[in-house]
């Protein structure tokens, strides 16, 4: 039978790296009946998947046995699931790792699930399209390295309903993690799609844990939150029909007002009132937001129509070499020197070394980010330039380190603070298979 008091679930990470103090504190304090690790990006994947063909017992996420030998006693204790994607490329390995630490630990009886099949990559050929950018897979000229569908809630409910008490994923859309325990809890059926879309919307707005809690919100002089330093991560109590409170544990930094829960519903979403997920397209023009104090502020409203034919897919190709270089000018006339030092980069790269690889050059501090044309006369005192090329061989991506750093004495006048590097680099693209040619499956595991 469903359950139909409040659900409360928490956010343990809301990307690969995020801090692990708040996640702790909301399952010391929390009373959560579940938590969830959102860990997995574009980039993390591919990153997955090319050190997983490096050593077939990696390609999870590094800070995974930190977070479990942290967590996993307690989750045990509290009776709080453990759900998360940092398996990455390769949950089955990852979940190995929880059985081995919950051996350590003495959980007996720990039920521990890998959900795999999110691994499309026997379906990825040279003449597959992709959507970003508009050609083939072979037309990329690059190596495909992994190919990921985006699983969503019935995957990790398969697990759930063999009683579960940590899910560990590889690619799942990170709404779905969150919706997957709330939909199991109170048995929402598979095509209620508007309180699929309700429940969608908590894990939209939870996914990305302190960006709720006033972490991206902050902007000095315009939007303050108090004690960003040690800032909360978020909670949601989660009633029956999809209506929902978000909230942060009592004496955390940040805070949780109808602006936070605002800018994070908007985040990424492309079309509020068709929002694509594995599970159903929500529809979030509906919902009303409102404060009810002390860090508590309702959503209710997000619907939702049937789910898409399709499930979105990333492959990950070999990027070769990234080659950066940087040095720093400093003083009178600093923003010009920076630049005839750029000039100077790419006309040696091309015409001495004769190579073609597009050259990027950034004067940091000076428009970078955006890329506007450089003004003259520019009133700087303290630039950095960056010089970066993609290739595939490391003797061409060296020559860019040892190019910039002859600046040091070739000049221009007054360079200093040099630092190269050459790391593997990983590109990703989009497109879209079928969703009955995608297959999830479960593992458990038992201590």
């Amino acid at each position: 039978m469903p359950n139909r008091r409040t659900y409360r679930i928490g956010t343990g990470a809301g990307f690969s790296s995020d801090r692990l103090d708040p996640a702790i504190d909301l399952v010391k304090r929390g009373q959560l009946d579940a938590i969830v690790f959102e860990c997995v990006g574009e980039r993390t994947l591919a990153f997955g998947h090319r050190d997983r063909a490096k050593d077939s017992s990696r390609g999870y996420n590094a800070l995974l046995e930190k977070r479990l030998r942290a967590l996993l006693a307690l989750c045990h204790i509290n009776g709080t699931r453990l759900i998360t994607n940092m398996g990455v490329a390769n949950p089955a390995a990852a979940a190995k790792i929880a059985h081995q630490i919950g051996q350590e630990l003495g959980l007996n009886g720990l039920r521990i699930a890998a959900v795999t099949g999110d691994d499309v990559s026997a379906l990825i050929h040279d003449y597959s399209k992709l959507s970003e950018p508009a050609c083939t897979v072979g037309e990329t000229g690059r190596s495909v390295i992994g190919a990921n569908a985006y699983l969503g809630s019935d995957a990790i409910i398969m697990a759930l309903e063999e009683d579960a008490h940590v899910v560990i994923t590889g690619r799942v859309a990170d709404p779905s993690l969150f919706l997957a325990p709330i939909q199991h809890n109170f048995d929402w059926p598979a095509q209620d799609w508007s309180r699929l879309g309700a429940g969608t919307l908590v894990g939209h707005l939870m996914e990305c844990a302190a960006q709720v809690t006033g972490g991206y919100f902050v902007d000095p002089g315009y939007k303050s939150v108090p004690n960003l330093a040690y800032v909360g991560f978020p909670l949601a109590e989660v009633n029956c029909d999809g209506s929902t409170v978000i909230t942060k544990l009592a004496g955390t930094g940040g805070k949780v007002s109808t602006q936070t829960v605002k800018e994070q519903m908007l985040y990424e979403v492309h079309n509020p009132s068709a929002y694509l997920t594995p599970d159903v397209v929500a529809d979030f023009s509906g919902v009303e937001i409102s404060d009810e104090g002390n860090d508590r502020v309702r959503v209710d409203g997000a619907k939702g129509t049937p789910r898409p034919s399709e499930l979105k897919v990333t492959v990950a190709f070999d990027g070769g070499y990234l080659a950066e270089a940087e040095v720093s000018y400093a003083g009178p006339g600093a923003a010009e020197r920076a630049s005839l030092a750029a000039d100077i980069v790419k006309d040696r790269i091309k015409q001495v070394h004769g190579i073609d690889e597009p050259c990027r050059t950034d004067l940091i501090g000076l428009n970078a980010i955006h890329g506007l044309e450089l003004e003259t006369n520019m009133d700087s005192r303290d630039v950095r330039l960056r010089a970066a090329f993609r290739c595939d061989d490391h003797a061409i991506a060296d020559t860019l380190l040892w190019e910039v750093e002859s600046l040091l004495c070739c000049g221009p006048a007054g360079g200093g603070g040099y630092r190269g590097r050459i790391e593997p680099s990983v590109l990703t693209y989009s497109t879209f298979v079928d969703r009955n040619q995608v297959a999830p499956e479960t593992e458990i595991l038992i201590v």
